[in-house]
């Protein structure tokens, strides 16, 4: 797959936001803007960015809030850029939940380095290449799902919620976390919505000739991918 890495950048100084953006897309970037906190987070959970940027002193919520906040239905990468340059507020931030900290004034090339790392460390812990469970097979590089050897076409939220199962495989994800991070920290009480969506996605992954079902579900409690043990 092909498609640009996101960022955004949380930063309430218009004019570091236009650096940032240049310079980001410089390197292919597809670049969102906010300039404080609480739009910062609706932003994370609408466009799920790659990588966040984030300053700490912003107008509404101080960033070590956004930080701990965004930590609690979402892992993407968050690089602090920060005029703070102390020890303790490093510690903080990376104790709250931020993969890196970067002083400003920053030099480019080590910004750019910094978020090549974090990105490179997050696709690492989240997930191996290749999933597979029974006839399902799922390429996280190609974003590409097949059953019984033939692609399956998903919409963007149908791969991100069988993703995340996967990345859970064998265990139970609960509902509020599978909303919280697919649909963001509103969404938590929308389990009608969830189970729709589970429905489809049963239909297009789900093999009726087989003897076995890899998506369960733990009622009252959440979803669970199933890897047949034959496949172990």
């Amino acid at each position: 797959m092909n498609e640009k890495a996101s960022a955004l950048i949380i930063d309430d100084e218009q004019q570091i936001r236009r650096l940032l953006r240049i310079l980001l897309e410089q390197e292919h970037y597809r670049a969102f803007e906010s300039d404080s906190g609480r739009h910062g987070l609706s932003e994370i959970a609408l466009r799920r960015p790659d990588v966040v940027i984030l300053d700490l002193g912003l107008p509404d919520l101080d960033g070590m809030a956004v930080i701990e906040r965004a930590r609690q239905w979402s892992r993407t990468p968050i690089l602090v850029l920060s005029v703070k340059d102390g020890a303790d507020d490093k510690v903080a931030a990376l104790d709250a939940g931020a993969d890196d900290y970067i002083t400003k004034p920053f030099d480019s090339a080590e910004l750019l380095a910094r978020l090549r790392a974090i990105q490179r460390r997050a696709q690492g812990e989240s997930q191996d290449a290749v999933f597979r469970a029974g006839h399902l097979i799922i390429d996280f590089s190609g974003h590409l799902v097949k059953v019984d050897g033939v692609e399956v076409k998903l919409t963007a939220t149908e791969y991100a919620l069988l993703k995340l199962l996967a990345l859970h495989a064998g265990k139970v994800v609960t509902q509020k976390q599978l909303l919280r991070e697919i649909w963001g920290p509103t969404a938590e009480e929308q389990t009608q919505y969830l189970r729709v969506y589970m429905m489809n996605l049963r239909k297009k992954i789900e093999i009726q000739a087989v003897p076995y079902r890899l998506l369960k579900t733990e009622s009252g409690i959440g979803y669970r991918l199933v890897v047949p043990p034959a496949v172990r």
